[in-house]
């Protein structure tokens, strides 16, 4: 699960769109949703490593959000695509 607080909108999800192309291999993106204002964004990416998650976001969008990586508890989330 990735939570960012975006500081510039445009070339956040320009970079997102470029990023979505190159997914890891063995990842998948569920989900990417932002608020009707672009100042948050949450995205879910299913991969072996929080870290690799990391590692591959930040490389794509990093200068243009803060943001913060946790494993999703799947066990009680409701909604979350399979």
């Amino acid at each position: 699960m990735v939570v960012s607080t975006v500081s510039d909108d445009g070339k956040f999800w320009y970079g997102l769109k470029k990023a979505h192309a190159k997914l890891p291999q063995g990842a998948t993106w569920k989900l990417a949703v932002a608020s009707q204002d672009g100042a948050k964004a949450v995205n879910i990416i299913t991969h072996d490593s929080t870290d690799g998650v990391r590692d591959f976001f930040e490389s794509y969008v990093g200068s243009y959000a803060t943001t913060e990586y946790f494993e999703a508890d799947a066990a009680n989330a409701v909604g979350l695509p399979r």
